[in-house]
């Protein structure tokens, strides 16, 4: 008699369901436009768990300080437990393992973006076995970037239009 217990095919396709399924959203997010909140709303269909990623570089002065960009994320989703934010000085296949993430979510809005990321999407497969995840900008947001959002800040324009403002409450 084996007293090994091997789980059926149901037992093991039940506890996959159960799983959470965690994706990474990594960027610089200098600042946090409403196309990357649009993204990881998204994304929240899909995925149980979104960790937003502050890539940090320590030879590259951001528009706005890392602990900036982070608390205003963090203030955005207060009010979702599925959303979390951490700051990350790795590549990102590491920063990845490092909050569980089997997944990295990204936003693409142009046919020029969808090269980029299939170049990254195959190279962090290679590396790590991570699959990425595209999520379509939508049309309205389409031209945000936070380049675009920061280069109209320089300029004095109003850009409350591309930042997320948190719920009333929050």
């Amino acid at each position: 008699m084996n007293d090994i217990n091997i789980p059926t095919e149901r037992e093991r396709h039940t506890a996959s369901e159960c799983a959470p399924r965690t994706a990474l959203f990594a960027g610089s997010f200098d600042p946090f436009t409403t196309g990357h909140q649009s993204i990881v709303d998204r994304g929240l269909k899909i995925f149980d768990r979104i960790v937003i990623g502050i890539g940090v570089n320590a030879q590259k002065l951001g528009w706005q300080p890392v602990a900036e960009r982070r608390a205003a994320i963090e203030r955005l989703y207060a009010h979702d437990s599925r959303v979390s934010v951490m700051e990350f000085d790795c590549l990102t296949t590491e920063a990845a393992k490092k909050c569980g993430a089997e997944f990295l979510l990204r936003g693409v809005r142009s046919v020029a973006d969808f090269e980029y990321e299939r170049t990254l999407a195959d190279i962090n497969r290679n590396l790590s076995g991570i699959e990425t995840v595209l999520i379509y900008a939508l049309p309205s947001l389409a031209s945000v970037s936070s380049s675009v959002v920061r280069e109209l800040a320089s300029y004095g324009a109003d850009i409350s239009a591309y930042i997320p403002v948190p719920p009333a409450g929050e």
